[in-house]
């Protein structure tokens, strides 16, 4: 016996429709198939558009952006008919790249449904198909977060994290963070967010205390200082912290690496006062050669909250059953769009089914190849370019010493010959960022984008 659902999915019609769309889309994108300027004809609507849309938003545009809706991988076409290698994704979103026919299939699936929504009080089965799925993913090597809350941002799946262990703590009303961490703009997220531009204004809303973070050229050294300054807070304040917000990896702060012994260090301090231990995995999920960065830096049986987002489309919450919240205390009128859920489950399939994940995975050969890159560019120019370079899909490099304004103005010039990329840190610590679309990057895209960084480098003094 079939739902009438089933039935109208598995319609031929709709098979015909969605094979016809796929069509369309693969011989349109043969079209995009380097880097090209924008289109003479074309520029003074798009200056009109730029300029009208940054008066009604509130402000101006970081680059001169606006897709035209279709790309090819890591190619995307903008409305000015200019075509640039993404190299950062939307800060990290479009895993897949630009018009991949299967995410595309994926979202129809979505819109089609009787739903443009899915929310807290009517699900569809998609929903419970993706809860499904991250859950038996995040625990595979023994970790107990098998629950799994769906909310729509990633600053969101971070405010309910905050919420439980609040809720779990209560009494306890402060919580560490590293320095330089970035967990999102809600008004709650502002003061976790150690940038104190981000809150100008706010009223507060979170005592934090800041922890530095590790740093490889001072391996025990940095270990010691974390774990003093974490002892030295928790005597002044004792009894007093419900939580550690851990970033594995600072992605806004310029993809810095973290450590194993130095989280276990930190983590055992947590556990021995009762400290329940986060892990923001909005930017890193997918992105190291695990899916999850806590089982990259194998630390499955020590975490009770993680937070997840941008690849996976609709961001969620996973904690174990001992952080579970109360009634009434976590509920969204939108959990995620249909399209949005479907197109998640997709990418995140895609990934767990392929060849992306461990030390042999594409994720770690497109970062080595990428790395190798850049090493061969500062070789050639010591004074502009140097690493580290980042993990995984997160590559970062440092131009001009380091440079804000430096920095800044090469990524426009990167943007104007034809790469996507964005800066992370700030003052004399900034950092280049890339996130790059792992499914569809190729090593002839790293290495065509190489060349415009050396390019941009050049014409640089």
């Amino acid at each position: 016996m079939k739902t009438v659902a089933q039935g109208f999915f598995e319609d031929p019609r709709i098979a015909e429709a969605k094979k016809l769309i796929r069509q369309a889309v693969t011989e349109h994108q043969k079209k995009i198939t380097g880097v090209r300027p924008a289109d003479p004809a074309l520029k003074d609507k798009y200056q009109e558009l730029l300029k009208k849309f940054g008066e009604q938003r509130g402000g101006p545009l970081f680059y001169q952006y606006l897709g035209s809706g279709i790309g090819n991988g890591a190619l995307v076409e903008l409305a000015d008919g200019s075509v640039k290698y993404d190299f950062i994704t939307g800060i990290g979103v479009h895993y897949m790249g630009h018009s991949n026919p299967d995410v595309i299939e994926a979202q129809i699936d979505g819109s089609i449904a009787n739903t443009v929504m899915n929310g807290h009080l009517q699900q569809n089965t998609d929903s419970a198909r993706l809860v499904d799925l991250l859950s038996t993913q995040a625990c595979k090597y023994g970790a107990k977060v098998k629950n799994v809350f769906l909310s729509t941002s990633g600053a969101m799946a971070n405010e309910n994290a905050f919420k439980m262990i609040y809720q779990k703590r209560a009494g306890a009303q402060r919580f560490f963070a590293f320095e330089k961490c970035f967990s999102g703009r809600t008004l709650g997220m502002a003061w976790v967010t150690d940038k104190a531009a981000y809150r100008a204004g706010l009223p507060k809303t979170i005592d934090v205390d800041y922890i530095p973070f590790y740093c490889e050229s001072d391996h025990q050294g940095s270990i010691d200082l974390a774990v003093r300054a974490m002892q030295k807070h928790l005597t002044r304040y004792p009894g007093q912290y419900a939580g550690f917000i851990m970033e594995m990896i600072q992605g806004e702060n310029g993809s810095w690496v973290g450590n194993t012994e130095f989280f276990e260090a930190l983590i055992k301090v947590c556990r021995d006062n009762n400290v329940s231990v986060f892990v923001d995995e909005v930017q890193t999920f997918m992105r190291t050669h695990e899916l999850f960065a806590f089982q990259h830096f194998k630390l499955d049986q020590h975490v009770d909250v993680v937070s997840i987002g941008k690849n996976s489309q609709v961001c969620a919450t996973l904690f174990s059953d001992d952080h579970k919240p109360k009634p009434g205390l976590m509920s969204q009128t939108f959990t995620g769009a249909s399209a949005q859920i479907a197109a998640g489950h997709r990418i995140i399939s895609e990934v767990v089914n392929g060849d992306y994940l461990g030390k042999n995975g594409k994720i770690e050969n497109c970062h080595q190849h990428f790395a190798r890159n850049l090493e061969k560019l500062q070789a050639k120019y010591p004074a502009k370019l140097k690493g580290p370079w980042g993990i995984g899909a997160m590559v970062a490099m440092t131009v001009f010493e380091g440079d804000e304004a430096k920095s800044k103005a090469f990524t426009m010039k990167l943007f104007e010959n034809g790469v996507l990329s964005f800066m992370a840190g700030g003052g004399s610590t900034t950092r280049v960022r890339f996130l790059m679309p792992i499914v569809a990057v190729t090593t002839h895209d790293i290495d065509k984008v190489c060349e415009l960084i050396e390019k941009t480098l050049v014409e640089m003094e």
